[in-house]
């Protein structure tokens, strides 16, 4: 061996040496897909401050390394979603990719981020395509699916012998599998179903020509913006108090603030609220208030749950998060304290779980707070599990 080849062989292995602490120390990256403009991105701005919280909570490390969180806005539009995720992928190289809360956004990106091999974490979205035949590996949801939710409301209605319901919701995926979920258990007669544009906010025809049917109850999918405008047009209308309107994420902690009144004794289902008692919850809530000024609401409360969710994947292959195989394996035990208590998942990556009936009323100190009334489903499954086809 000659004396230059000696030399350049020391020189290789003390850069390996000096490069391996290196490589340890490098920041684990979340992309996290969200809306932050427009009428819905008062959504956004709640599911960013909730991971942060989780962040504070975790010591600002995730799976004991040090996290850097990559913020992207999706503009509601699925073609805008993709090129964000492929920048993230690309450019940024994140380890996983969390957030998104339209359905046909979500729809658009699982595909980008699956195929490059990485972990989707869906922390909004529930596509029913993605719980069933359209399930992959790699995804996993920390909300449900979007049948769920209003399923819960059609049984309690069915249950309560309210019948001639008007129907309502925007004209994209989530809006449809609201409707189908709803229909899967309330058998009553449907007036009629409307469809309207995704992130309208002018509602005044829709409600005249519900007040003409006249319907019974009125059941509604209106989420962020589009829930605060479509609450108060009906609340002028004169109709809150007289028709009775049900809904599935339409009032919640960020429209109440908006509506005040308008919200009085409408009632939601979902399958978290602020005063659900447990320890994961209820630190939360009062750290959210703490740092926030205000209560969470459940977009929020799902994202903190994704990134508890790959904190106990990346602490179970301790940081070497090259172990896809080893990640899913920890993810699907479900095995951080969730804000919703214990859960399971189900074959297709998605919760099983409680879902309650929530009503919105005054409280002694004057504000007007969602609380729990009831629990509709113990353990509830979503309906396209059958359809998936993974095993483990």
């Amino acid at each position: 061996m000659t004396r230059s080849f000696r030399y350049l062989c020391a020189a290789a292995a003390a850069a390996l040496a000096f490069a391996q602490p290196a490589a340890a120390q490098q920041k684990l990256k979340i992309g996290f897909i969200t809306t932050m403009s427009g009428p819905q991105g008062v959504i956004g701005q709640y599911m960013k401050d909730s991971v942060e919280l989780a962040l504070d909570h975790l010591g600002r490390k995730v799976g004991g390394r040090e996290v850097e969180v990559i913020y992207g806005d999706d503009q509601t539009k699925p073609d805008v979603g993709v090129q964000v995720a492929e920048e993230m992928l690309k450019k940024h190289q994140v380890d996983f990719v969390s957030g998104i809360i339209w359905s046909n956004v979500m729809l658009a990106v699982v595909p980008v981020v699956t195929g490059a091999g990485k972990i989707m974490v869906g922390t909004n979205a529930g596509a029913s395509p993605l719980a069933g035949n359209q399930c992959n590996e790699l995804y996993f949801s920390t909300s449900w699916n979007n049948d769920q939710t209003p399923e819960a409301m059609g049984k309690f209605m069915q249950d309560s012998g309210v019948n001639d319901v008007y129907v309502l919701a925007p004209n994209y995926q989530a809006g449809k599998d609201m409707v189908a979920g709803f229909k899967r258990y309330f058998k009553g007669r449907i007036v009629e179903e409307v469809y309207t544009k995704l992130g309208q906010q002018d509602y005044q025809a829709e409600i005249s020509q519900l007040r003409a049917k006249n319907p019974k109850a009125v059941f509604a999918f209106y989420p962020g913006g589009m829930g605060i405008q479509f609450l108060r047009q009906y609340d002028q209308a004169g109709l809150r108090g007289k028709l009775p309107l049900y809904t599935v994420y339409t009032v919640d902690e960020i429209s109440i603030p908006a509506v005040k009144e308008a919200a009085v004794g409408i009632y939601e289902t979902r399958f978290w609220s602020p005063d659900l008692k447990n320890p994961a919850n209820q630190k939360f809530v009062s750290d959210y208030r703490k740092k926030y000024g205000k209560l969470p609401v459940f977009y929020g409360a799902q994202s903190y749950d994704g990134i508890m969710l790959i904190d106990s994947a990346v602490k179970a292959v301790k940081g070497n998060v090259k172990d896809t195989k080893g990640m899913v394996a920890a993810m699907r035990k479900a095995s951080f304290d969730s804000i919703r208590g214990p859960f399971q998942y189900n074959v297709n990556h998605h919760p099983i779980q409680n879902f309650y009936l929530l009503r919105a009323d005054k409280q002694s100190g004057g504000d007007i707070e969602m609380r729990i009334q009831k629990t509709i489903f113990e353990k509830h499954k979503d309906s396209y599990s059958q359809d998936c086809k993974m095993k483990w």
